[in-house]
């Protein structure tokens, strides 16, 4: 059977509405797309019996047996090595990297054969290979737990990264992300895991590499992604008692950048706030202020602001509050901005 090349999955329309958490949606996206082609697999640490650490393939192995969820070893170099063997053998392998902080032994295998080989074969050989990772801090987890590490990922020519924040978008997500010929990165915001959305699998979902405009206003643009967004959200909420009226952009996409939504809103608000939790030297966010000074450069009317975590090492569970940006840190940069 042929792989699946399209970017969109099928729609299904008599498909049920419901109420699911993110970590279900993604199960959910798992699913629909193995029971689409046989060809795909999913790899992992405990992903099997166990049904992940998060229980996100929860059940898979019982329905679609062990020889396409495999149970693997603690060795992230030998799970990403693994998957792009059997890339090249013709299968969609799908990767779960148990906590962001253990990627890194696998990271020779993403940045120096993962991201390189479709370029090196002239397009020969692809590499269908979706490489999950739990990002973020703010579960009080221990070191090496709470980690932030997109934006390797994303300078890494090569690579798609990705960013769900929402159950609706980890499901689609999950699927698009299954169906593309490229490595795709793909985050999830594991303190996003629980909290729920109602979900129509029936409707037609967007593209894959898109940033979104979560909700419009025009006193300021903030623009997020992953377990930042519902922290912006809630920060537009609150500013709106006091009439400030923010727009909230959701990247979703780290590598390829989706800019356009945001280029047209700071051209109408005149301001940008850029949210997230990772470090803010040579980030995502650092990237995103460059391309909107550049592109809207006579339309701003104040400095592009960032709130990020800071340039230390992830701090211990008992200082982490103070470390990720909260609504409070979003609000001061919003009035910081709003005051020039």
């Amino acid at each position: 059977m042929a792989a699946p090349t399209m970017e969109k999955p099928r729609t299904n329309e008599g498909a049920k509405v419901q109420t699911v958490t993110m970590a279900k949606a993604l199960n959910m996206g798992l699913r629909a797309a193995m029971e689409a082609d046989p060809k795909v697999l999913v790899l992992g640490e405990d992903v099997g019996k166990l049904g992940g650490v998060f229980r996100v393939t929860d059940g898979l192995q019982k329905d679609f047996g062990e020889q396409r969820v495999l149970d693997t070893p603690l060795a992230e170099s030998g799970i990403i090595g693994t998957a792009i063997g059997l890339a090249i053998r013709g299968f969609r392998p799908v990767c779960e990297i148990q906590f962001d902080g253990f990627v890194f032994p696998g990271f020779d295998q993403i940045v120096s054969q993962l991201a390189k080989l479709h370029f090196r074969s002239q397009g020969k050989v692809k590499m269908p290979v979706v490489v999950r990772i739990p990002f973020g801090g703010g579960i009080g987890a221990v070191e090496h737990h709470s980690e932030s590490p997109e934006s390797y990922f994303a300078h890494t020519a090569g690579l798609k990264v990705v960013a769900c924040s929402n159950p609706i978008d980890a499901y689609w997500m999950m699927q698009q992300a299954i169906a593309s010929d490229d490595p795709v990165i793909f985050f999830e915001p594991k303190r996003r895991y629980w909290e729920k959305a109602q979900l129509d699998p029936g409707i037609t979902p967007d593209p894959l590499f898109s940033s979104r405009v979560l909700r419009q206003g025009g006193s300021a643009t903030v623009a997020c992604y992953g377990p930042s967004v519902k922290t912006c959200l809630d920060a537009a909420t609150a500013a709106e008692e006091d009439g400030i009226d923010l727009e909230v952009i959701d990247l979703r996409t780290l590598s390829p950048l989706d800019l356009g939504p945001v280029f047209d809103s700071v051209r109408r608000t005149g301001r940008l706030v850029l949210v997230s939790e990772a470090p803010s030297e040579s980030s995502v966010t650092a990237e995103v202020a460059t391309r909107v000074q550049q592109e809207c450069f006579y339309s701003l009317e104040a400095p592009v602001l960032r709130v990020t975590g800071f340039d230390t090492p992830y701090p211990p569970s008992k200082l982490e509050e103070d470390f990720l940006p909260d609504l409070d840190r979003v609000l001061h940069a919003v009035d910081r901005s709003l005051a020039y």
